[in-house]
């Protein structure tokens, strides 16, 4: 039978003599998920094999963390998995905006409440969520926001400047007994480096010039981008040096982990009149596009190519298909080829070129991009001699018309006049099913197509192939 709450010092010292630290706290309960075979970061895909042995590592040996990697590699979704190492709540004083331990306060209105009240020092609980603090470091911030700074209230009441009670605590102190992350570690100034680094390393901190010590006890963790982290005169090499371990992130090395990630992230358009899905292999064609683009010498990889090109992507071609049915009244979306040039707007935003192009010129990186795409999609599902007799339909001089706002079931009457056609979309999807089909029929004529078999033709929004 769980024990209440205690609500008191008292209480609590009947419960147990004392409060692990944070370290302690992420290591037990890190040993606790691993004994009993729970997945430790279920959300975190693609690492299993690199980034989730030295995160374990790390928290096993109680280690400050930097992490370096290129944008939208998950270090945020890292930091925020971190929280599930914590307990699900933790004992307090109350009212203390430092979240003091009941049995060993350090700020000096706590430790003066307990001196008064003793065993009924009020006590409350700190749910983990709470027990996370996270900022962006940027040119702007200043050492009052990490630090803190002296309360203008606090000396209207009558406190005094050298009052260590007159300070309003900033956001480093505020985690104790938490996490810490800030993001973007090298972004900050040198002075508030300096700062940092003081509290974090001698539990020293000055504010207006009135020295204070405060042997906070906070899980560190920071991000940077490799280029910036390595780069002399960015990072102070003290504040370099106080992390204990880098741990190198990096992008899905494989498409079905980039697949999951979509699917984990994406969001899809719901209404309650319209269905909306995707076949695997648009799928595969979106994860692939940024594949393509990772290794494209017209992008400028330090920057990075985000996995959010894939989840935009996707949720694009989705709308895409979704506004379709509104236009048309079908009940299923299903996106097709003719559907990624609506994702471009998503993507366009996300890419950094090695060298400034025109509009016109990002979008024919776009289209070759997708080309590539395709035809590496295409060439995994199919071998050309399994479609010779489509393609002799066209050599014998079959046409074929497709566009976005072209109906589902118009596609179907490609079965009735154009050999193995069907038989090719069945490796696929269902071929009954009208939406699936024709999503299938334009990737069978697109590849078909990149694959030197067919012509295509671009005409006021149709596209004919022959």
């Amino acid at each position: 039978m769980a024990s209440r709450k205690a609500r008191t010092l008292g209480e609590l010292k009947k419960q147990v003599s004392r409060i692990p630290d944070i370290r302690q706290e992420m290591r037990t309960n890190l040993i606790r998920k691993l004994a009993e075979g729970k997945p430790l970061f279920p959300t975190l895909i693609g690492y299993d094999d690199t980034v989730l042995p030295a995160l374990i590592n790390a928290v096993l040996c109680g280690h400050h963390i930097i992490l370096l990697g290129e944008r939208g590699q998950g270090k945020s979704r890292i930091i925020r998995s971190m929280m599930d190492l914590l307990d699900e709540e933790m004992v307090a004083v109350a009212g203390c905006p430092i979240n003091d331990d009941p049995f060993a306060p350090i700020c000096t209105d706590c430790r003066q409440r307990l001196a008064d009240m003793g065993d009924k020092l009020p006590l409350e609980y700190v749910p983990r969520h709470r027990r996370l603090v996270e900022k962006l470091a940027t040119s702007d911030v200043s050492t009052s926001d990490l630090i803190g700074d002296v309360d203008p209230i606090k000396i209207a009441q009558g406190r005094t400047l050298d009052d260590e009670t007159s300070i309003h605590f900033g956001l480093v102190p505020r985690a104790n007994r938490g996490i810490f992350a800030i993001n973007e570690l090298p972004d900050l100034a040198e002075k508030i480096q300096v700062a940092f680094f003081n509290i974090m390393e001698e539990n020293d901190l000055q504010i207006k010039g009135f020295p204070v010590r405060l042997p906070l006890d906070i899980f560190m963790i920071a991000t940077a981008n490799p280029e910036d982290y390595t780069s002399r005169g960015r990072i102070i090499t003290p504040l370099k040096d106080r992390f204990d371990v880098q741990i190198r992130t990096h992008y899905p090395r494989r498409r079905a982990d980039e697949i999951a990630i979509m699917d984990q992230e994406a969001v899809i358009p719901r209404l309650d009149s319209i269905e909306a899905r995707s076949p695997g292999f648009m799928k595969e064609i979106i994860a692939e596009i940024t594949f393509q683009a990772r290794s494209s010498q017209e992008i400028n990889q330090h920057s990075g190519v985000s996995c959010r090109i894939s989840i935009r992507g996707y949720e694009s071609i989705l709308g895409s298909a979704v506004r379709r049915c509104l236009e048309l009244g079908e009940a299923t979306a299903v996106p097709r080829i003719t559907d990624i040039e609506a994702a471009y707007p998503a993507i366009v935003g996300k890419l950094e070129l090695e060298f400034e192009a025109e509009d016109s010129k990002i979008e024919d990186l776009l289209d070759n991009l997708t080309k590539r795409a395709v035809k590496v999609v295409f060439d995994e599902h199919f071998k050309l001699d399994e479609l010779s007799s489509i393609v002799e339909a066209f050599q014998d001089g079959m046409t074929a018309k497709v566009s976005r706002l072209m109906a589902s079931a118009e596609y179907l009457d490609g079965f009735e006049v154009i050999p193995g056609l069907k038989k090719a979309v069945q490796a696929l999807v269902q071929p009954e099913n009208p939406p699936d089909a024709a999503s299938a029929i334009e990737f069978i004529l697109e590849g078909l197509h990149l694959s030197n078999k067919l012509n295509r033709q671009v005409e006021f929004g149709e596209v004919l192939y022959k």
